[in-house]
C-alpha cells in the first residue's frame, strides 16, 4: 500500500526547444552578480568568484549550508547573500576577496537578499516577518549590524533603488507559477516605481506579460520580461516612459540578471553572459570551475523516515519496506536488516511477500521501464524478471494469490491485471471507467486462487463490487451500484466476501469547490454469502436454559484439541486445509447482509482469520501523510461474537500477515509488529529501524529521476499527443546535463527549465523519493 506522499508536478508546453544558451559542456552556473573587476555566482550550493573576463573560478563559501541570491556592494568590496548557516534563511555579508561571513538578520522567518542601497551602507532584503498573511515586504539592514527598517510598501518581493535613493523600482506580486511559461493571468507580475517620500506609485507600461528583476542604472530601469516570447532583457527609459528589447532571445529563458559598473551580467540555462551597456553587445563569460563537489559523493543514508511501502512476511517474523527506492526486510526479534536490492540508480517499488514465504515481488525500472521482479526472500540468487508488456506503464500494488503462483496488480491506465508466473503473460481482468487511485480498484484473491474480487466505477461514478473467475475468464457484477462499494476481502474459509458501502456519497463539483472538500463519508460493512446453500452468518441467536453443561463439555474438548495442536506444531507447521470457493451468482445480491458494525468513515478493510475484520477509520487515505494520525482508528469485528472493538488509535497504516496472526502498524513514525486482534500494549513490538540505511549515489539517483520525469510526461499528461512535441528528442536534448549536476538544487533547476519549456499540464507522481 503506498505510503506517505503524493508529489504534484506542474508542467508546460512551448512550440519547440532551442539550443541557444544551453551548452552541455559547462556546469550550471547561476545567479551572477558583477563588480568593476569580478563576477560572483552560485554553483554547487556555494558562492564563487571569477574575473569579468572569465577564467578559473575561486570558491568564496564552503559551508555545508545553502548560499544564494548574491549581490556585490556598490563599491565592489563586499558580497551580500542569503545563507542557511544556522538552519534559517538569513542575510549574510562576506568580503569580495573571501573571508568569514557575518550574519546580519536573526528573525525566525526567511530573509532573502534583493540588493543594496546606493550608498552601500544597507542591504535590502525581502521577508514576511511583518506580514499578517504570508506575503513579502522589503526591508533594509545596516552593513554594520543593527535592527532592520521596513521600506514603506504594503507588499514587495524584488526592488532596486534609484541612484539618489529617493525612489525604488519594485515587483509587488510574487511570480505566478514560476514553472509556467508565458503565463498571462491576473497574477502576472508588473514592475512599479514608488516614491519613498510619500509612497506614490508609477506603473511601468505593460499589458498582461511578466516583468521582473528590475535594475535601476542612471536614467534607465533594466528588467527581464517575457512580453515578446522567451524571457529576455529590456530597458525602460525613465524620461520617455518607453521600453525596448535589448537582447533578442530565441532560446531558453534568461533566469537572472544583475547590474554593475558599465555592464549587466545574466544567466541563461547555467551559462553566464555579460551585456556591455556602452556597446550594447553581449558576450559569454568562459568560466572553469574545479570543485570537489561533496554533494555528489556516494554515501550511506538512514531511511527509517523515508518509508514508502510496508508489509509483513507470511508468518509475521519479518517486516518488508520500500525506502528510497530500495527493498529491505527487518526482523521482528532476531537478525539483521537486509537490503535485498542495493541499486542506488534503480527505483524498486511496492514489495509483496509470497504466501509460501519464498519470494519477494516488486516493480523495478532497471530496464528503463517498470517490470515485475521476483527475488528470493534471502536476497540471494538470480532475479526473475517478467516483462509486463506494451505499452509500458506505471504499475501498483502487486497482490499474491494464496497458492503463490499468480500476482494481481493495477496500472496507471486504470487496468487490473494478473500474471501466471508459469506462463509469464499478463492477463487483463478489467478497466475502470474514470480516473481513480490504485486503492479503489483494490483486487483481492479468493483463498483457492480462482477468483479475483475488486471494485470499479460505474458511469454514475459510484463503485460497484465485481468478481472475476480465472477458470472461465468471466466477470460478474455483485452489487447494484446504488451505493459506493469499496475495500473487498474474502474470508479464509471461502464462504464470504466482505466490503464497505456508502449511501451518502455523491460526486462533488470539483476539488476547488469548497463544500465538497474533506466531508466525512459514512460507510457500512456488508457480507456476501457466496454459496446459496450456505446458512446466513447472522442467523438469530438465543440463549436457552440447560446449555451450560453442553458449553462446559465443549470448552473441555476445545482445550484438549488446542493442547494437541500445540504439540503437533512443535514438530512441524500445520498444513492449511484446501478450500474450494463456489460462487452462485444467481440472485447473489439477495445474499448481501449488513453486518452489525457501526457506520463510520472507513478508509481500509482487511480480513483476518476466522472472519475477523480489521477496519481503519479516519479522514484520510492510509499512509498518505503523518499530519492527522490522531484521527485514524483501527477497529476489529469478530463475526462469531458479532462485536466490534477499537484496538488502536493514531495509526497511519496497518497490515496483516498472511496467516492472520500478526499485525504491522505505524504510529508517530515508529513501526510495530504485534499479535493481531488484541489492543497492543504501548511500545510493545517496536521494530528497531535505526540501523536501516542504504547506499546513496546522488548522481545515479538523479539520472533515475530524470528518466522517471519523461516517463511521467508520456503516461500522465492530459494530452496523449503531448501537443505534438517529440518527447524522445526533447529528452535527448537535456540528457547531457544530468551527469554534470552538482547538487539537488541543480536537479530542481534542470527540471524547472526543462519542463517549463516543454509541456503544459498537471501530473501526479505516486510515492516519489527525493535525495538528501
Amino acid at each position: 500500500m503506498p505510503v506517505k506522499k503524493l508529489v504534484a508536478v506542474w508542467l508546460f508546453v512551448a512550440a519547440g526547444v532551442s539550443n541557444a544558451g544551453a551548452d552541455a559542456d559547462k556546469p550550471l552556473l547561476r545567479q551572477p552578480t558583477i563588480s568593476g573587476t569580478s563576477v560572483v555566482f552560485m554553483y554547487a550550493d556555494d558562492l564563487w568568484t571569477v574575473g569579468r573576463e572569465g577564467g578559473d573560478a575561486r570558491r568564496l563559501t564552503t559551508h555545508p549550508g545553502y548560499e544564494w541570491n548574491p549581490y556585490v556592494s556598490p563599491d565592489g568590496s563586499s558580497v551580500a547573500f542569503t545563507g542557511t548557516y544556522d538552519g534559517n534563511s538569513d542575510v549574510f555579508i562576506i568580503p569580495a576577496t573571501g573571508g568569514e561571513p557575518k550574519r546580519l538578520t536573526y528573525h525566525p522567518g526567511g530573509d532573502v537578499v534583493v540588493g543594496w542601497t546606493p550608498d552601500g551602507k544597507n542591504i535590502a532584503f525581502s521577508s514576511s516577518r511583518n506580514s499578517y498573511s504570508g506575503f513579502e515586504r522589503l526591508f533594509t539592514v545596516p552593513v554594520e549590524g543593527g535592527f532592520p527598517s521596513e521600506i514603506p510598501l504594503p507588499i514587495a518581493l524584488q526592488g532596486s533603488f534609484s541612484p539618489d535613493g529617493s525612489r525604488i523600482a519594485y515587483v509587488p506580486l510574487p511570480g505566478a507559477f514560476q514553472i509556467w511559461k508565458r503565463y498571462r493571468g491576473g497574477m502576472a507580475s508588473p514592475i512599479w516605481i514608488a516614491d519613498l517620500s510619500d509612497s506614490r506609485i508609477e506603473k511601468l507600461q505593460r499589458e498582461d506579460w511578466n516583468d521582473f528583476n528590475p535594475m535601476w542604472v542612471g536614467d534607465s530601469i533594466y528588467f527581464l520580461s517575457d512580453r515578446d516570447g522567451s524571457v529576455t532583457l529590456f530597458e525602460h527609459h525613465i524620461r520617455t516612459g518607453t521600453a525596448k528589447e535589448l537582447i533578442r532571445n530565441e532560446g531558453l529563458d534568461i533566469k537572472w540578471a544583475s547590474a554593475g559598473p558599465g555592464a549587466i551580467v545574466y544567466e541563461q540555462f547555467g551559462s553566464l553572459f555579460l551585456y556591455d551597456l556602452e556597446s550594447a553587445r553581449s558576450r559569454p563569460i568562459e568560466i572553469r570551475v574545479a570543485a570537489d563537489l561533496p554533494l555528489v559523493r556516494p554515501h550511506f543514508s538512514k531511511v527509517s523516515e523515508k518509508i514508502e511501502w510496508a508489509g509483513l512476511s507470511p508468518s509475521g517474523k519479518r517486516a518488508i519496506f520500500q525506502a528510497r527506492g530500495e527493498i529491505l526486510t527487518v526482523p521482528v526479534e532476531k537478525g539483521d536488516i537486509r537490503n535485498l536490492t542495493r541499486t542506488p540508480g534503480v527505483s524498486e517499488r511496492s514489495p509483496a511477500w509470497s504466501p509460501d514465504g519464498k519470494w519477494i515481488a516488486y516493480f523495478s525500472d532497471e530496464s528503463g521501464e517498470y517490470a515485475l521482479h521476483l527475488r528470493d526472500q534471502s536476497g540471494q540468487g538470480e532475479i526473475r524478471k517478467i516483462d509486463l508488456g506494451n505499452p509500458p506503464s506505471f504499475f501498483y500494488r502487486p497482490v499474491w494469490s494464496p497458492d503463490s503462483k499468480k500476482i494481481a496488480y493495477t496500472d496507471k491506465r486504470l487496468n487490473i491485471w494478473y500474471v501466471d508466473l508459469e506462463k509469464e503473460k499478463p492477463v487483463l481482468v478489467d478497466t475502470d471507467t474514470y480516473l481513480s487511485s490504485p486503492r479503489e480498484l483494490s483486487p483481492v484473491w479468493s483463498p483457492d486462487s480462482r477468483w479475483i474480487a475488486y471494485t470499479k466505477q460505474l458511469k454514475s461514478y459510484m463503485h460497484a463490487l465485481f468478481v472475476h473467475g480465472l477458470d472461465n475468464g468471466k466477470t460478474h457484477k455483485v452489487t447494484d451500484g446504488l451505493s459506493d462499494a469499496l475495500f473487498p476481502g474474502f474470508d479464509d474459509g471461502g464462504k464470504y466476501l466482505y466490503f464497505t458501502a456508502s449511501t451518502d456519497l455523491g460526486p462533488g463539483t470539483s476539488e476547488l469547490e469548497m463544500s465538497t472538500i474533506n466531508r466525512p463519508v459514512t460507510r457500512s460493512v456488508y457480507v456476501v454469502v457466496l454459496d446459496k446453500d450456505e446458512p446466513s452468518p447472522l442467523a438469530p441467536e438465543s440463549d436457552e436454559e440447560g446449555e451450560e453443561e453442553e458449553d462446559e463439555k465443549k470448552d473441555e474438548k476445545d482445550d484438549k484439541d488446542a493442547t494437541d495442536s500445540e504439540k503437533d506444531a512443535e514438530d512441524e507447521e500445520e498444513e492449511e486445509e484446501d478450500v474450494t470457493v463456489e460462487i452462485d451468482f444467481e440472485d447473489i445480491d439477495q445474499r448481501i447482509l449488513a453486518l452489525p458494525i457501526p457506520a463510520k468513515n472507513y478508509v481500509s478493510l482487511e480480513v483476518g482469520k476466522d472472519s475477523t475484520l480489521f477496519l481503519l477509520e479516519g479522514w484520510q487515505l492510509p499512509m498518505s501523510s503523518h499530519e492527522e494520525e490522531e484521527e485514524l482508528r483501527l477497529h476489529k469485528f469478530d463475526l462469531e461474537t458479532r462485536k466490534t472493538e477499537k484496538i488502536l488509535e493514531g495509526s497511519g497504516f496497518f497490515a496483516l500477515s498472511h496467516d492472520g496472526k500478526k499485525l504491522l502498524y505505524e504510529q508517530k513514525k515508529s513501526w510495530f509488529v504485534v499479535d493481531a486482534g488484541e489492543p497492543p500494549e504501548p511500545g510493545k513490538g517496536a521494530l528497531n529501524l535505526e540501523p536501516m540505511e542504504v547506499r546513496v549515489d546522488p548522481r545515479a539517483e538523479w539520472r533515475q529521476m530524470y528518466d522517471e520525469v519523461w516517463r511521467i510526461e508520456r503516461d500522465f499528461l492530459y494530452d496523449p499527443g503531448v501537443h505534438g512535441l517529440d518527447l524522445e528528442a526533447a529528452e535527448k536534448r537535456y540528457e547531457p546535463f544530468v551527469d554534470g549536476l552538482s547538487s539537488r538544487d541543480d536537479l530542481n533547476y534542470l527540471f524547472s527549465e526543462m519542463l517549463g519549456n516543454l509541456v503544459l499540464g498537471h501530473v501526479f507522481v505516486f510515492g516519489g523519493d527525493t535525495p538528501d
